[in-house]
């Protein structure tokens, strides 16, 4: 498999666990049951920010936390870095 279809397989992978973990949370929450945590979801977050951002908005999980603020963050460091990544293939384009 090539590097980059796979790098993005594991990057959507990523980002749907860290769905899944706020939303099992979340449901974790409303039973009173053992929760995942802090820690841990916000490292989820750091890796898999459009999932966590995604499931925050869905479920209004983790909203209010001043913690999670930083969740947006990570989804602009994300996006500021691909488009580093992507910018050298772009001015291709354009010239």
């Amino acid at each position: 498999m090539p590097l980059l279809p796979a790098v993005i397989m594991i990057y959507l992978l990523v980002n749907i666990v860290s769905f899944v973990a706020f939303r099992r949370d979340k449901r974790s929450a409303e039973r009173t049951a053992w929760r995942i945590p802090e820690g841990r979801l916000l490292t989820l977050s750091l890796f898999g920010p459009f999932g966590a951002v995604a499931a925050m908005r869905i479920f209004r999980h983790k909203t209010q936390k001043a913690k999670f603020r930083l969740v947006p963050l990570f989804l602009c460091l994300h996006v500021a870095l691909a488009l580093l990544l992507v910018w050298p293939a772009l001015q291709g384009f354009v010239n």
